[in-house]
C-alpha cells in the first residue's frame, strides 16, 4: 500500500469513529458547548465539512481556492469562526450529509493526484499525502474536542503516527509562526505507541536537544487540545523545552491551547 493510500484509508477511519460518534447524538446534544470557544459540537462538524470542501478546491479548483486565500487574507483573526457559524445551524442530519459528501469527494481526489504534485494551501503547499495527513490531524483534534465536551474518553490508536509525524516535521513552522528562528538541528523523538510495545522514533540517535514521552501526549499538545504541564512529555535542551512549549501542527496564527489543568 502507497503512503497515501494508507493515510487516506486511515483518515478513513478516523471520520467513520467520529461520524458514529455524533450521529448517534440528540438534537440538544448537538448544542454541547466543547472547548473551543463559543463552539458547539455542530460548530465542530461544520468546521470539518468546510475545510474538506475547501481542501477539495485545492485540488480541483486552484482560481477559487485562491479567493478563498483573499478571503482568509482579509480577515484572519475570524476567517474560520465565520466558515463554522455560517454552516452550524444546519441541522444535524444536513451537517452529517455535507461533511459525508465533502470528505468523500476529497478522498477520491486526493488519491488521483499525481505524484510529485504540490497542491496549494494557507501560506504553504502539500502533497495529497500531506493534505490527506493534514485532514487526519484536524479530524482527530476536532474529535477530540467533541469527545471533551461529552466526556468520552476514547481510546488512541495507531493512526496517531500520523499526527505525530506531522508534529515533528512542522516544528520549524512552529518556531516561524512565533516569529522564533528554527533551531539549526534536528532533534530525536521517542514516543511511546499507544500499544504499549513499540516506540516511534524521529530524528537522529545522537541529536542534542530530545524529547520522549507517550505518542497521544505529542498528539495533544500539537494539536493544542492539551496544556503541557497536563502531559508527559520530557524535553532534553533548550531548544526542545522552547518547542514544547510554541509546537502548533496545524496552518494559520499561534492559536490560544488549552489552560493548564482544565481536564485534570
Amino acid at each position: 500500500m502507497s503512503a497515501l493510500n494508507a493515510v487516506l484509508a486511515d483518515l478513513h477511519a478516523e471520520s467513520d469513529d467520529l461520524d458514529q460518534r455524533v450521529a448517534a447524538l440528540s438534537t440538544e446534544q448537538w448544542a454541547t458547548l466543547t472547548p473551543a470557544p463559543g463552539w458547539t459540537i455542530a460548530h465542530q462538524i461544520a468546521h470539518l465539512a468546510w475545510t474538506d470542501e475547501v481542501s477539495l478546491l485545492g485540488v480541483v479548483d486552484p482560481e477559487r481556492f485562491a479567493e478563498v486565500l483573499g478571503e482568509a487574507a482579509a480577515d484572519p483573526g475570524g476567517f474560520v469562526d465565520a466558515s463554522a457559524n455560517a454552516g452550524y445551524t444546519a441541522t444535524a442530519g444536513e451537517l452529517l450529509v455535507r461533511w459525508r459528501a465533502g470528505r468523500a469527494a476529497l478522498a477520491v481526489a486526493l488519491a488521483g493526484v499525481p505524484d510529485g504534485t504540490k497542491l496549494p494551501w494557507f501560506g504553504t503547499q502539500m502533497s495529497a499525502t500531506s493534505m490527506a495527513t493534514a485532514r487526519l490531524m484536524e479530524t482527530w483534534a476536532h474529535g477530540q474536542d467533541i469527545a471533551d465536551a461529552l466526556g468520552i474518553q476514547r481510546v488512541p490508536t495507531a493512526r496517531l503516527k500520523h499526527i505525530a509525524r506531522l508534529a515533528v516535521r512542522t516544528r520549524d513552522y512552529s518556531f516561524g509562526v512565533n516569529d522564533l528562528a528554527p533551531p539549526g538541528g534536528e532533534f530525536r523523538i521517542e514516543l511511546g505507541a499507544p500499544s504499549g510495545d513499540e516506540i516511534w522514533e524521529f530524528g537522529p540517535t545522537d541529536a542534542t536537544d530530545r524529547v520522549a514521552g507517550p505518542a497521544l501526549d505529542l498528539c495533544l499538545l500539537a494539536t493544542q487540545r492539551r496544556h503541557r504541564t497536563d502531559l508527559s512529555l520530557v524535553a532534553t535542551g533548550a531548544d526542545a523545552d522552547r518547542w514544547l512549549d510554541i509546537a502548533q501542527a496545524f496552518a494559520g496564527p499561534p492559536g490560544q491551547g488549552r489552560t493548564a489543568g482544565q481536564f485534570a
